[in-house]
C-alpha cells in the first residue's frame, strides 16, 4: 500500500464531494485516524451593513457547514474504529470577534462550539476533538495586507511576529499525538500572545 493518495481538490459544502474524497482515502488507507478541519473564507467588509447575503452564506458554508459535514462523515468512520482525533481550525476572532468581519466571528465562534460539543459525544467512542484558534498567520487571507499593515500587527504582538503555518501545524501535531491524550473539547491559541 502507498503511504500517500492525490485525492483533487474537493468542495466542503457539497455533501457528495466530501462522501468521494472520504470513500478514495477509506478505499486506500483503510480507515481514517485523522481529520483536520482547515478549509476557510473570509469575506471583507468595511462593515456589517455592507456585508451581503452572499458573503454571509458563503463564510458560513464553507466555515462551518463543511466543518460540520467532514466531521460528521468521518466520525462515522472513526466511531467503528473507536479511535480518531478531529481538529478544527477556529481563529481568534472566534474568541473575540474581530470588527468588520462578523461572518468570519460568527463561524470561527460556532467551530469552538461544536468542537466542544462533538468531544463529549463522540469521546466515549475513542475519539478526542479539539480546536486551534490561530493568530495573525502569513498565509494566502493576508495577500491583501501592506507591509506596514504587517509590521503594525507584528508590533502589537506579544512575541513580535506574525504567525506561520508551521506554528499552526506543531499545534496540530500535538493535540494528535497521544501525549495529548487526555486533551479534549479545549481550544488552543496559536496567537503569539496577540488575544490572551
Amino acid at each position: 500500500m502507498s503511504l500517500s493518495l492525490h485525492v483533487e481538490k474537493k468542495d466542503v459544502t457539497d455533501e457528495e464531494s466530501i462522501k468521494n474524497a472520504i470513500k478514495a482515502v477509506v478505499d486506500h488507507f483503510g480507515k481514517i485516524d485523522i481529520l483536520v478541519n482547515n478549509a476557510g473564507v473570509v469575506e471583507y467588509s468595511s462593515g456589517l451593513h455592507d456585508h451581503t447575503t452572499a458573503q454571509w452564506d458563503k463564510v458560513l458554508d464553507t466555515d462551518l457547514k463543511g466543518v460540520f459535514l467532514m466531521a460528521r462523515e468521518v466520525s462515522t468512520i472513526m466511531m467503528k474504529q473507536k479511535y480518531g482525533r478531529i481538529i478544527n481550525i477556529s481563529s481568534m476572532w472566534g474568541q473575540v470577534g474581530g470588527s468588520c468581519e462578523a461572518a468570519y466571528s460568527a463561524t470561527k465562534g460556532a467551530v469552538i462550539a461544536l468542537t466542544k460539543a462533538l468531544a463529549k459525544e463522540l469521546g466515549p467512542s475513542g475519539i478526542r476533538v479539539n480546536c486551534v484558534a490561530p493568530g495573525v498567520i502569513e498565509t494566502d487571507m493576508m495577500a491583501s495586507f501592506t507591509d506596514e499593515d504587517r509590521a503594525a500587527l507584528a508590533e502589537e504582538t506579544p512575541v513580535e511576529r506574525l504567525g506561520t503555518a508551521e506554528d499552526v501545524a506543531r499545534a496540530i501535531v500535538f493535540l494528535c499525538d497521544e501525549n495529548a491524550g487526555y486533551i479534549t473539547g479545549q481550544v488552543l491559541g496559536v496567537n503569539g500572545g496577540l488575544v490572551i
